[in-house]
């Protein structure tokens, strides 16, 4: 069983779900959040935001999973992103879980 932890932009949102449902993921949990960004050490160049500490309206996914599960979920996200022009992309974490009831 692994815990995963998907964060994305709200804008992403639909696109995380239809990933979620592709992988035969039947139950998860999501919340809006406030993602942020501290860019004070980037160069003005560099930094298209033109501030140095940004806030964006973001979504967090969790949900337990098994191996399959996984496998197909990380494949449908590393292809999504692939595709992806912005500099935005759907951010995966997995976590081991030694117990649960």
């Amino acid at each position: 069983m692994k815990l995963v932890l998907i964060t994305a932009i709200a804008e992403f949102e639909k696109e995380v779900k239809k990933m979620l449902k592709e992988a035969k993921v039947k139950s998860y949990s999501y919340r809006d959040v406030k993602g942020f960004r501290d860019a004070s050490e980037e160069s003005v160049e560099s930094n298209w935001f033109g501030s140095e500490m940004n806030e964006t309206d973001s979504v967090l996914f969790y949900a337990f999973l098994l191996q399959h599960n996984l496998d197909a979920l990380l494949d449908t996200i590393n292809a999504f992103n692939k595709k992806q022009e912005s500099t935005s992309k759907v951010h995966l974490a997995v976590f081991s879980v030694e117990k649960y009831n």
